[in-house]
């Protein structure tokens, strides 16, 4: 791969005296120009204070609608295993190193919230390969609250805000919770001891979806993946969060900025499940199914390689707050699957980005595409930066020797599965073992240890524990029971007990 520093693309130098942004030097960081002498009015004229203030004015672009709490590093990817029977991606070959960023974050909370709030974790992953830039944007669990993207905003408004008194309200969660039961296997996951991780660095990342690899031969595959954190799993207590948060809103970030700082790289191992593609088509629950795991006995992980990040962004804003990852930021050998909320994600996310930052986030040099050829026909709109040269064409079918599409891919680089019927709004095909609280039940009775099963109930207790609503409240008893008629019962007896005292859930 080239050898470019990417990490300071965009970076100026510092000089002796201050300019204008345009290179003019200023009389004054201090003094604005005034008429009838220093007490006199502004001129406005001042073109530097003018240009001063309305940059000023505008430093912030929106926060992101989810996920805007959050942080993230520069690293680099090594693959270290043979995967190429199962994908062409020149990314995935061994021996092959990429530099990457990542963005971990909060999901419901604003810009200024805790770190250490009872939330899934954002796992966003932006591989700067030769082939374009591939993103794989999960969390740290391997599954989500739903499974069709058309009920994600709604789902969204049930975690953030009540439009009346601005607050969160556990009341709205739980009557989204407890009538979707699909979200009973995420919910057990985040009430668990896994809910509130240590750090960024103490936590998994997934992609959470399933994808398709392809390889030389045209042949297909599904994959899971896992980054499984060298530095090993670990949580807080719902007490110890509420003091970080009270002590340090910006714990993950200050732990992870610190580490980087003085040398300490977090490390993950990645780790793929891999399912022949005609497996998807007859296995016990729907492998497109974002709310199911694929069993590890079935399929075992394989580990392919290790990313490490080494490189703290020397401006936060430029290389992280304005960082835009979509699961549609694919490669050839990399591509989605029928998962309907992977599917709306591609749309919703790129969308989002134009929004938020403007139509040509992707000419950022935080979003470009450093070491792959960059020859769309896209030009102009505000911000552009990269531009073609005056005597290249920007239309497509030219005659001046313009870039052709079709050039360089190979037919089975198109994304592709089996389709047919009728158009309908329903849910997917169920399968043998494709319920919703069939997992969730087993990641309480098989998967926890007594210790994280107490850990369990009792984060559940505290926080049904203040849904005002009582219909509500005993809609999300009967939600655990469906889950386990044990772990039901004990949360049933665990917040009775609660009643009346001062326990709260965090």
């Amino acid at each position: 791969m080239a050898d470019k520093n990417i990490y300071e693309e965009g970076l100026r130098p510092t000089g002796e005296f201050t300019t204008d942004q345009l290179g003019k030097p200023v009389q004054s960081d201090a003094h604005s120009l005034t008429s009838g002498g220093p007490d006199g009015i502004i001129a406005l004229h001042d073109s530097y204070v003018v240009e001063k203030l309305a940059a000023f004015d505008r430093e912030r672009v929106p926060e992101r609608v989810v996920h805007a709490k959050g942080g993230g590093a520069f690293g680099e990817l090594e693959i270290t295993e043979d995967v190429s029977q199962y994908t062409r991606a020149a990314v995935f070959q061994k021996g092959t190193k990429t530099p990457m960023l990542a963005r971990f974050s909060t999901v419901a909370g604003e810009q200024g919230s805790p770190d250490t709030w009872r939330d899934p974790r954002g796992f966003a992953l932006k591989f700067y390969t030769t082939e374009g830039n591939l993103d794989i944007v999960g969390n740290n669990t391997p599954i989500f609250f739903v499974r069709d993207g058309i009920k994600f905003p709604d789902f969204i408004h049930s975690q953030k805000r009540l439009p009346g008194s601005g607050l969160r309200d556990n009341t709205m969660q739980w009557d989204f919770w407890t009538q979707s039961p699909e979200s009973a296997h995420q919910v057990t996951y985040l009430m668990g001891s896994r809910g509130i991780p240590k750090t960024w660095r103490h936590m998994n990342g997934y992609g959470s979806h399933t994808f398709q690899w392809v390889n030389d031969a045209g042949e297909r595959f599904w994959v899971k993946y896992h980054f499984i954190s060298e530095q090993g799993v670990e949580g807080l207590t719902g007490e110890e969060a509420a003091q970080i948060a009270g002590q340090d809103a910006d714990h993950h970030r200050r732990d992870l900025y610190d580490s980087i700082e003085k040398g300490d790289y977090p490390a993950w191992s990645v780790e793929v499940q891999i399912m022949p593609y005609e497996d998807g088509k007859t296995y016990k629950v729907n492998p497109f199914d974002v709310t199911k795991t694929i069993s590890h006995k079935d399929y075992p992980r394989k580990k392919i390689g290790r990313f490490v990040l080494n490189q703290n962004p020397l401006n936060y804003f430029a290389q992280i707050e304005q960082a835009a990852f979509s699961p549609g930021n694919t490669v050839p050998g990399h591509e989605i699957s029928p998962d309907k909320m992977l599917m709306t994600r591609v749309f919703s996310y790129p969308d989002t980005h134009r929004h938020r930052i403007g139509a040509n986030f992707a000419d950022l040099p935080v979003n470009y595409p450093h070491y792959a050829q960059n020859n769309s026909y896209s030009h102009d709109g505000p911000m552009r930066y990269t531009f073609k040269g005056p005597n290249q064409p920007v239309y497509a079918p030219n005659s001046v020797g313009g870039p052709v599409a079709g050039q360089g891919v190979k037919p089975a680089d198109e994304m592709a599965w089996e389709t047919d019927g009728e158009m309908v709004r329903a849910a997917a095909t169920l399968r043998e073992e494709d319920d919703d609280f069939s997992q969730p039940g087993r990641l309480y009775s098989e998967v926890m240890d007594a210790e994280e099963q107490q850990i369990l109930v009792d984060n559940i207790a505290g926080h049904v524990g203040d849904v005002h609503d009582e219909t509500i409240k005993e809609r999300a008893f009967q939600y655990w029971e469906n889950v386990h008629p044990e772990l039901g019962r004990r949360v049933r007896e665990a917040e009775a007990a609660n009643r009346g005292s001062d326990a709260k859930y965090v």
